[in-house]
């Protein structure tokens, strides 16, 4: 060897650059497993520590521990304080549930206000009932926002495993729907997946599956029950009510299909059919002389009454049907009310630009506020048919529909009665000066056709 070659490169710029480009994607990988608000892991880190988690249990270890917990009401903060608020609170939530948990345990947040607490090695139900008896303490203290001083509460959904072979997803739906059996029940409390619980969750899903299906295709039809005129018996109206016809199978009630549209957002697209298809028959009878001065009513839910789309999906469909908007009836329930007044308010005033009537449909059942009533742009009230039921046989009964009948007149609306089955019951709601009814005295809710028929025969 004679003689020695050295090159040589200034790479510092090179490993700045090297060094920058790791720590951007770091976090980018931090984005997009973490949530933005309160640095919590968010769903896709929560499942792959849960399913880890319950792997590990088929290696001697105990069981593992899910708890999903929704704050009750929360919307009424992001309404009167604004999201900002909202937010912070959210913040200060995440701090306090940190503070509850081990070191070991994941606290996540799905996203709105869920959070979810994953704990492993738990003895059991005992140890996790005890886990949420801490976090409903951790929560209870008031939230200080500026000069506000907020209390919240939670609902919480507790699902346990000690099965490996557990799926993830099953064990997290299983903690969501004892969370909202939780909510029914009350708010401010826990309830623990069972096996019922998970036998009606598989049943829900399917019937999610389906009814998807099913509204793509047209498989729901509308079927009709006519209302009549108390002091002459004479047909003024009609109410539209959902019906999913199966193919081989007996149709299912609106009870069990309508909540499960409501909780996974099929009621959108449902609503906006029934409300076409309600408008296009509307129009229709507009046509036909004894039909003309009819009016159809169609049911809206909770959901559709506080969602920005609902005043131009029934201003769609009036205006592709040309169906009369002073012959379209919307029926919104009372719990429907008390859940959001302000929103409600709001959408029922938009709802009367639009120049259709508004009725309050289960009238007695929400415990109602009469102040409030007489605020909002109705036009009539469906006295509930428990109250009609024992109208000939129970003085309370009786005095309950009295009243409401007082009640509907004395704010100029028009009193309805539902679930009418006998002569003696449409008898008692004359005398007590009632306007209006419908039930199976007359003709139970049927198919258009049927119904002309029916209405031909009278």
């Amino acid at each position: 060897m004679r003689g020695i070659v050295v090159t040589s490169r200034d790479i510092t710029s090179w490993v700045a650059a090297e060094e920058a480009r790791l720590r951007a994607e770091a976090r980018l990988a931090h984005t997009r497993t973490h949530d933005g608000l309160t640095e919590l892991p968010n769903r896709t880190l929560l499942l792959d520590r849960l399913r880890q988690a319950v792997a590990r249990t088929g290696r001697g270890q105990r069981a593992v521990a899910v708890l999903l917990l929704d704050l009750d009401r929360f919307k009424v903060v992001n309404d009167s304080l604004g999201h900002g608020a909202g937010d912070r609170i959210l913040t200060k939530v995440s701090e306090r549930l940190r503070g509850v948990v081990r070191p070991g345990d994941t606290v996540a947040r799905l996203g709105g206000d869920e959070f979810v607490v994953v704990r492993e090695e738990v003895e059991g139900q005992i140890e996790a009932v005890a886990l949420a008896d801490q976090i409903a303490e951790a929560l209870a203290p008031p939230y200080c926002i500026g000069t506000a001083e907020l209390t919240l509460t939670a609902s919480i959904g507790i699902a346990v495993t000690s099965d490996p072979t557990t799926d993830a997803d099953a064990l997290l739906r299983d903690a969501d729907a004892v969370m909202y059996r939780a909510k029914q029940r009350g708010r401010n409390r826990w309830d623990v997946a069972d096996d019922a619980v998970r036998s009606r969750a598989a049943v829900r899903l399917s019937i999610e599956t389906e009814l998807r299906r099913s509204i793509d295709n047209g498989g729901l039809a509308l079927h009709y029950q006519p209302v009549v005129a108390l002091h002459d018996d004479a047909v003024v109206g009609v109410e539209s009510l959902s019906r999913w016809v199966r193919p081989g199978r007996p149709p299912l009630p609106p009870g069990e299909f309508i909540p499960v549209a409501e909780e996974s957002g099929l009621i959108t697209p449902l609503g906006r059919q029934v409300l076409r298809r309600g408008c296009d028959q509307l129009a229709r009878w507009a046509c036909v002389a004894e039909w003309q001065g009819a009016t159809l009513s169609v049911n809206v839910s909770p959901v559709q009454l506080v969602r920005r789309d609902l005043v131009p999906t029934v201003a769609e469909a009036l205006a592709a049907s040309g169906a009369d908007p002073a012959r379209l009836a919307l029926e919104i329930t009372e719990t429907a009310l008390l859940t959001d007044l302000d929103a409600a308010s709001r959408a029922l005033r938009k709802l009367r630009w639009l120049g259709v009537q508004l009725w309050i449909d289960d009238f007695g059942t929400g415990y109602s506020s009469l102040a409030y009533l007489r605020q909002l742009p109705l036009d009539g009230l469906k006295i509930d048919r428990s109250f009609v039921a024992g109208l000939s046989t129970t003085a309370v009964d009786r005095a309950i529909v009295a009243g409401i009948v007082d009640v509907a007149h004395s704010l100029g609306l028009v009193a309805i009665a539902e679930g009418v089955e006998t002569t003696e019951q449409a008898a008692v709601l004359r005398e007590l000066g009632c306007d209006r009814a419908q039930g199976y005295l007359w003709s139970p809710a049927v198919p258009a056709p049927d119904l002309e028929a029916w209405h031909d025969t009278r």
